[in-house]
């Protein structure tokens, strides 16, 4: 049988969250045989990580981590805010974020990246999810670069710099002044925090979006009973203003609603005098798209308070 060291134990509490008494017991039943003993653990429902699994992580923080033509953005949740202000997770987030520039923005080896502790990602996660007791989960992560340009960055709602509830990046390619290209990356930056595109160009909506809001706007047109030509007129119209709404360079610059972001940029492109191209943007808000539970906080305080 494999001797059961301290350390073993100890590598089982920091991926399971187990207590020491039942990591020890795991190891034995398996042989000293860490990941045995993980599904031992869960098995026997004593995994604390396992027990928070299913609970709906849609709170946590958002990060942003640029180094020179290469930026990246990760989402940790939790299932509360109060942890986005824990010192603990800000830079486990953090560190997250700048090992994302080495993992080519792939999410399965950014998990398996050693930090500098010696875990992977996804074991300092596990880890603080025992620590903190609350569920986390690395859910998303992206990478944006230049060959030439800037890769700019801003965060809304900053709890601490680089780090908050809505993370963007947006790549200008260019081989004009670095400054300048910095200073309009950074507005289109804070535009795609607020306006929300879902596509930088005409050409990367999706030719299926593109088809069912024609069928949804022809369907509406026709309501109106003119005829074939007239509403072919309208459907176009429309279609006009889908873009404007939805694409990067048509919608109308915050900073400057008289004119769009592709517009605000060709005046830079002028003034520096070499085109600049956005080539594309990245932009997570901190639990889009996850289903939250509805819960009624005063009654969980009130059972809380009963137990």
């Amino acid at each position: 049988m494999a001797a059961i060291t301290a350390s073993l134990v100890k590598e089982l509490r920091e991926k399971t969250g187990a207590g020491m008494m039942d990591c020890k017991k795991a190891l034995t039943e398996t042989d000293g045989d860490v990941e045995g003993a993980v599904d031992w653990l869960r098995a026997k429902g004593l995994s604390a990580v396992e027990k928070k699994s299913g609970r709906v992580a849609a709170e946590g923080l958002v990060a942003v981590a640029v180094d020179g033509a290469q930026g990246a953005v990760v989402e940790i949740n939790s299932e509360t805010d109060f942890v986005a202000r824990n010192e603990d997770f800000q830079a486990l987030v953090a560190e997250a974020a700048d090992l994302g520039l080495k993992a080519g923005g792939d999410l399965e080896a950014l998990k398996a990246t050693n930090t500098a502790s010696g875990k992977t990602v996804v074991e300092a996660v596990n880890n603080a999810i025992a620590t903190i007791g609350e569920n986390m989960n690395l859910r998303r992560y992206e990478i944006a670069s230049v060959s030439n340009g800037v890769i700019a960055s801003y965060v809304h709602g900053a709890v601490k710099p680089g780090m908050g509830r809505i993370g963007v990046l947006v790549a200008l390619e260019s081989t004009g002044d670095a400054a300048k290209l910095a200073e309009i990356g950074k507005q289109v930056a804070m535009h795609v925090a607020a306006a929300a595109p879902k596509a930088t160009s005409r050409d990367e909506v999706d030719p299926a979006d593109i088809q069912r809001e024609r069928e949804v706007l022809t369907a509406q047109a026709k309501e109106s009973g003119r005829p074939d030509n007239i509403i072919e007129k309208m459907v176009e119209g429309r279609l006009r203003k889908f873009y404007e709404e939805s694409v990067l360079t048509e919608q109308a610059f915050v900073i400057d609603p008289d004119k769009t972001v592709g517009a605000a940029v060709e005046e830079v492109a002028k003034e520096i005098g070499a085109p600049i191209t956005v080539k594309g943007f990245v932009r997570m808000a901190i639990g889009e798209g996850v289903e939250k539970e509805e819960s009624d906080f005063a009654a969980e305080v009130a059972a809380a308070a009963k137990g």
